[in-house]
């Protein structure tokens, strides 16, 4: 068996098919991905040419770059893809290490392809279905011993690129081997969450999420509740995605939500509740009508075409008829929005006493209560359960983990208040003496295993590392009410932001400084991260606006000054500082990133310099920083003309372009080549560690301060010029022209030439000038107070 992944065959480049060759792609792994020959020509199409017996694939491959959200993190992963059709090229799968047959869900259809297979794939390569629900019997019926050795299911959950769950399945014959490789590839090199579930009918997350939809849907009717109310009950309050219920089942598509369903139905039939599965009445019309969802134009929900799009419609499920969306106001929910923990927020709904609280608990119990009935059936921990439910339907609570949040023994006595029946084994572990299924022990997390009644710890890569795990060891330094340093062990440290979205604020820039003055002092290198949802958007704008509207500006100039001078600290102290930035880390957290000597970011990171948004322009030093990362080694080379450089970084910024993965941020400049990717974002605090360690002990050097060759009034002039056309065509306002003549200006270098070198402390200097006068403009002050209370830009 081999034992590592250099290339994979894709069989079938349908929506999930060619997701998963995306992903690879994505990943670094090169991908075959393969499909029928059409079975029709259109007029004129020539039948003996690849382009048109490749049209399936091909077509995968345009699709991918129309989808939105995007399945590839870069333009450039197409030169990892080949592709190819059954007929001409399945002789080219001998070439891979594991072949992955996303073929449509027909018994005899993957047979015959699995036979094929058999004949071309090389002995030693792992074969696997990404089946939701074929049993691994069936489909290697008539192969060989040493085919069913490799064999296994491999579960993707769509959108590829975002699901992090990978379910694994490994039949009566698969090779242990088998499924250890493909959980450390899975796992390091695609960043997926690896569960482990049981050759059961859609296994572990479709089993219980779906279950979880159908419940909610059948008791919506005896309660009274709209749709949009079911969504607002079972959505963020609840622990739960904004797209909930009917929503998720929009963008999922309602005829594979039932497809998947009717299998539950038509194969459970030991399941004791196996009628939830049945597909009520409103949902098979739905789907005879074509009200399919998202990919149809509408399902549950719709755009109001009248409104031009911006209203969303909701469907009456008695009339099958949109109308306008209810306002859904609940005490319960009200009270839920104040709470920031999760575990507290879902403990509030659950505990409230109005009608949305009720449903909630009677559908929840109801959900938790199967949940613990199907163990062993479908995994054989609550960990498994807990992660599959997480990572495949983005709670951020598993079922046994919300159970936790209500608690146990209250959970067992209201069920069975309710007439539902927990498993056995909920009551045995109680009257052990074990309260909760989750615990801490010895700084580890550990769990209830059900088999040994014991504690045992929760299985994790070594890897993996969290802000959280030093707070259990006291490895706290130095903190204030936004920031905190810690200790990481073995000479590093990591500053962690901890504001409201990680918004740089006055605080978090002193910790910069503190964490900076520790690090030189007592240890080797300097991380900054956190395990927030987001690494920081921005700078704290309602403290800015504040300022701004009571003519505080020198107040306004010492933080600009601080922050760029906390930023330069960090690039030229004596010990390496690395960032590690994932999801959102805009405007000031792009300037806090690139301000270190090295990045280790998360392979998804949507990064740029968007203060235009808000009237401003970066004044962190991001100007300066990612004109500093353009340049490269060719800042002060005579024979390169500054202006192409300007231009990038002048329509990077004025665009408030953000860079929508970690490739894409490179490309853009805002990493450098060197910098690292962690595909996993469990690991990244680890890798940061590892790197700013690495760099420490092989004899880190803190870089010469970089100086520019930049246009001056020359090169501000062009771009002026170029502005002037926008602003007479109507593409931007007059006060966008000002916005980015004082973007222009700083770029440019101010009363300069091109043979004249600029410094970094010359370029912050413009750029805290162009920003503080930008905050006295009134139509500033607008823009930053519309983002405040509507969350988006204003254009004025």
């Amino acid at each position: 068996m081999t034992t590592r992944i250099r290339k994979v065959a894709v069989l079938g480049a349908g929506v999930m098919g060619s997701g998963i060759a995306a992903h690879l792609a994505n990943s670094g792994v090169r991908a075959l991905l393969l499909d029928i020959v059409p079975p029709k020509a259109a007029p004129g199409e020539d039948t003996s040419s690849k382009a048109f017996r490749n049209k399936f694939a091909l077509g995968a491959l345009a699709n991918m770059r129309k989808q939105k959200p995007s399945p590839i993190m870069s333009e450039q992963v197409f030169t990892a893809i080949e592709v190819g059709n059954f007929e001409d090229d399945l002789h080219r799968i001998a070439d891979c290490d594991w072949v992955i047959e996303v073929v449509k869900e027909d018994l005899a259809v993957k047979q015959a392809l699995f036979e094929k297979v058999e004949k071309h794939a090389r002995k030693d390569a792992i074969v696997s279905s990404n089946t939701s629900g074929m049993s691994i019997v069936g489909m290697t019926q008539g192969r060989g011993a040493a085919f069913k050795k490799n064999f296994l299911v491999t579960h993707f959950f769509n959108p590829v690129r975002y699901m992090k769950l990978l379910e694994l399945v490994a039949g009566t014959e698969t090779d242990p081997a088998v499924m250890k490789t493909l959980h450390r590839f899975g796992e390091e090199v695609l960043g997926k969450g690896i569960v482990y579930g049981k050759d059961t009918t859609n296994f572990i997350a479709n089993r219980i999420g779906v279950y979880g939809m159908m419940r909610t849907i059948a008791a919506m009717g005896p309660a009274e509740l709209s749709i949009e109310e079911v969504d607002k009950i079972f959505g963020p309050a609840m622990g739960r995605p904004k797209s909930a219920v009917f929503r998720t089942a929009d963008i999922v598509g309602l005829d594979t939500f039932i497809h998947v369903s009717k299998n539950c139905y038509d194969t459970l039939t030991q399941d004791e509740e196996r009628n939830v599965f049945a597909i009520p009445d409103f949902l098979q019309k739905m789907v005879e009508k074509g009200m399919l969802g998202d990919k149809s134009g509408g399902g549950f929900y719709k755009k109001d075409r009248s409104s031009g799009g911006k209203d969303i419609l909701a469907l009456d499920l008695k009339t099958l008829e949109y109308r306008p969306q209810g306002k859904v106001r609940f005490e319960s929910l009200g009270a839920a929005r104040e709470v920031e923990d999760v575990k507290e927020r879902v403990a509030v709904v659950l505990n409230g006493t109005d009608k949305a609280a009720k449903f909630a608990e009677q559908v929840t119990l109801d959900v938790l209560a199967y949940t613990s009935r199907r163990i062993p059936e479908i995994a054989d921990d609550v960990v498994n359960v807990d992660r599959g439910v997480r990572w495949g339907f983005g709670w951020d609570l598993g079922p046994f983990e919300v159970w936790d949040a209500y608690g146990v023994k209250k959970g067992v006595e209201r069920m069975k208040a309710l007439g539902l029946k927990p498993a056995a084994w909920v009551e045995d572990m109680l009257a052990a003496g074990r309260e909760s299924f989750y615990g801490v022990a010895n700084g580890k997390d550990t769990y209830w295993d059900i088999p040994t009644k014991s504690v045992k710890v929760v299985p994790e890569n070594a890897r993996t590392q969290r802000v959280e795990y030093l707070k259990r060891g006291n490895k706290k330094v130095a903190g204030n009410d936004s920031a905190t340093l810690w200790d990481m062990g073995d000479g590093a440290t990591l500053l962690e932001f901890h504001t409201k979205m990680n918004s740089i604020d006055d605080q978090i820039i002193e910790m910069m400084h503190t964490a900076l003055d520790e690090t030189e002092k007592n240890f080797k290198g300097l991380v900054i991260g956190n395990d927030g949802a987001n690494f920081s958007a921005g700078a704290n704008i309602v403290a800015l606006v504040w300022a701004a509207k009571s003519g505080q500006y020198e107040d306004i100039r010492k933080l600009v000054t601080s922050f760029q001078q906390a930023n330069q600290r960090m690039r030229y102290s004596p010990v390496p500082v690395v960032t590690a930035p994932f999801n959102l880390t805009l405007g000031g957290g792009a300037e806090a990133t690139m301000g270190g000597n090295a990045v280790q970011a998360s392979a998804e990171l949507y990064m740029g310099l968007v203060e235009v948004g808000v009237g401003l322009i970066p004044g962190g030093g991001g100007n300066m920083q990612l004109l500093r990362n353009l340049y490269g080694a060719y800042s002060t080379d005579k024979d390169f003309d500054p202006l192409p450089f300007l231009k990038k970084a002048f329509l990077s910024i004025g665009t408030a372009k953000v860079a929508t993965s970690a490739e894409e941020a490179r490309e853009a400049g805002f990493l450098s080549a060197s910098d690292g990717i962690s595909a996993n974002r469990d690991f990244l605090l680890s890798d940061a560690k590892a790197r700013v360690l690495g760099m420490a002990d092989s004899g880190f050097r803190a870089p010469r301060p970089t100086r520019f060759r930049l246009g001056g009034p020359s090169g501000y002039a062009t771009i002026d010029m170029m502005l002037y056309d926008m602003e007479m065509n109507g593409q931007v306002s007059a006060h966008d022209r000002k916005i980015g003549q004082k973007l222009a200006r700083v770029l440019t270098g101010g009363e300069t030439s091109t043979t004249a070198l600029v410094t970094e402390d010359k370029l912050l200097e413009l750029e805290a000038e162009a920003f503080l006068s930008l905050c006295g403009e009134e139509k500033t002050q607008d823009r930053l107070t519309f983002m405040i209370e509507k969350g988006k830009p204003l254009r004025n």
